[in-house]
């Protein structure tokens, strides 16, 4: 079984395929919305994916994620009944894993169907089976079940800001625009408030908060 890929990715397609070249040899991988631009890069560019290795009569699939948590909540939903491996990419695609775990925790059939081949009887089984697995990773890191993904500061100096939530989204997409983490918290801290407003929005006016 295959667990982990690193090279260049050499081509991408609309249905989620990408090849990664790894020391000349290239792997067709199956990857999430947006999951190539959160893995890891090193600095020739070389990219990072954990994979999961499919297995069946007819074919083996790779899919690759971006870390472990995504990998985790990927085999989570191919648990449920009625999910299978391409389902799974696509609700990761159209919930990232924070933003899936807090819809899970709030019990948001509405937003959990707005991932492609989701409907409402699927959400609900989803929002149900997962809720004790998935929903507590949102609540669990002190994030508040608003999605807010915010925790009392600790007494180590540590930051204020767990790996969960909008918010967390918020500052990972500040940080890989070029601001330091310390800039990203200040403007999420600004924004807490909004934490459910559309990300477009908050990163809009986060760059406000931090260049004007």
């Amino acid at each position: 079984m295959i667990g982990r890929l690193k090279g260049h990715v050499v081509s991408e397609s609309s249905d989620g395929v990408i090849v990664v070249d790894v020391s000349g040899v290239g792997y067709e991988v199956v990857v999430a919305l947006g999951s190539v631009g959160r893995a890891p890069k090193d600095a020739d560019g070389r990219v990072t994916l954990l994979v999961h290795t499919n297995v069946r009569e007819d074919a083996i699939t790779l899919f690759g994620f971006a870390d472990a948590f995504e990998r985790d909540v990927f085999r989570l939903l191919t648990s449920v009944s009625g999910v299978g491996p391409k389902i799974a990419v696509g609700i990761l695609g159209a919930l990232p894993p924070n933003e899936l775990a807090v819809a899970i925790a709030r019990a948001d059939v509405k937003r959990l169907q707005t991932a492609p081949g989701v409907g409402k009887k699927l959400a609900e089984r989803l929002a149900l089976e997962l809720k004790d697995k998935l929903g507590g990773m949102a609540t669990g890191a002190g994030a508040t079940v608003s999605g807010v993904g915010f925790a009392p500061a600790p007494s180590n100096g540590a930051s204020v800001l767990r790996g969960v939530g909008p918010t967390a989204v918020l500052v990972d997409a500040l940080v890989k625009m070029g601001f330091k983490p310390a800039e990203a918290e200040r403007a999420a801290v600004e924004l807490r408030d909004r934490a459910t407003e559309p990300l477009d929005v908050l990163v809009r006016d986060a760059l406000r908060l931090l260049t004007g």
